[in-house]
């Protein structure tokens, strides 16, 4: 779903104002890296650029969304505009010879050139180093957008001859309201935006029945641990280690855990505090009234060595065994 431009203001603000300003003073270079995680807006933002650089009636440094090539933007049928994707793993050497020949070609009409690599992280070595080539000697009124979220995976050679725009990570009340406006709840909302920053994944994750059971799961061990320490090793038998298969389920798991134990360390601070848990608020609120913030930093400390320990390949039934003894002493993890 296209975000307006007020969303785009809200989610980048700092990308925008640069943009805009690029245009605005007239200091256009010839290549750009738009560098951000999924949900952050690059998509977005890059045919507001575009648009910045082709609209026909722009009003205050604002593209109009009605004239031509604003209406051909959106439709991705401008003559002067190429976009390339990954072919399978990697963005190959044919396409970007493809690219680069169709911007030495002149122009079916006037004015800027402007080619646009999606996942440009995903170029080939042999692709990489043609597109470093044209890159090195651009022709005429060519512009190029390349959109990564790994710009670590990018050819120094080709971050180089770019100018860098970073994306910052969308605010996660913004990630919380835009679930809420598609449905859901605000404690499933504010559980999500804590695991991904991106719209679409946080949306799709919060109506999967596995975290559905996977959150509630959780929650009932923290439930179980501080009430009986047998009840929550016999939890961890019948539910926790059938749920939790694999390592990747585990590793979320413990993540949903540690998230309990921060919000109760935030409302043991401050009343006020933006939970993980919203709808738990009341529960954690009496059971931090009950623990030092010594006993809560064990605890948090002690789900942060059984994840370690997980990684080390530890047998789980033993790791979660040992958590749950320790959640209940506050000792840490050995």
């Amino acid at each position: 779903m296209k975000r307006t431009l007020e969303e785009l203001m809200t989610l980048q603000p700092v990308v925008m104002k640069q943009l805009q300003a690029i245009v605005e003073k007239n200091r256009l270079a010839h290549a750009y890296i738009f560098d951000g995680e999924k949900g952050t807006g690059k998509r977005d933002i890059m045919s507001f650029f575009i648009k910045l650089l082709l609209c026909e009636n722009m009003t205050k440094n604002v593209p109009c969304e009605t004239c031509r090539n604003c209406r051909r933007v959106d439709s991705r049928n401008h003559p002067n505009i190429q976009q390339i994707e990954p072919d399978g793993q990697f963005i190959k050497i044919d396409q970007v010879r493809d690219l680069i020949a169709e911007m030495k070609m002149t122009g079916v009409e006037e004015g800027k050139k402007i080619y646009v690599i999606h996942h440009a992280d995903r170029l080939n070595v042999a692709s990489a180093n043609m597109l470093l080539k044209f890159l090195e000697e651009p022709e005429g009124h060519v512009v190029a957008l390349l959109l990564t979220e790994q710009i670590q995976a990018i050819l120094p050679t080709i971050r180089s001859r770019c100018q860098h725009v970073k994306f910052a990570k969308a605010p996660r009340p913004t990630l919380v309201q835009a679930l809420i406006d598609q449905g859901i709840t605000n404690s499933m909302a504010a559980t999500v935006s804590m695991l991904t920053n991106e719209l679409d994944t946080a949306y799709t994750l919060a109506n999967d029945e596995q975290f559905v059971l996977a959150r509630k799961t959780v929650l009932k061990s923290i439930e179980t641990v501080h009430q009986n320490v047998h009840e929550a090793l016999l939890l961890v038998h019948d539910e926790w280690l059938p749920l939790f298969k694999e390592k990747e389920e585990m590793e979320q798991a413990l993540d949903l855990l540690l998230f309990a134990y921060r919000d109760m360390v935030a409302i043991k601070a401050n009343q006020q505090a933006i939970c993980t848990y919203p709808d738990m608020y009341q529960r954690f609120n009496d059971m931090a009234l009950h623990m030092t913030y010594e006993r809560l930093s064990l605890q948090m400390q002690s789900v942060l060595h059984a994840r370690a320990a997980l990684n080390r390949n530890m047998n789980r039934t033993l790791l979660m065994e040992q958590l749950m003894l320790n959640l209940q002493e506050g000792y840490t993890f050995v």
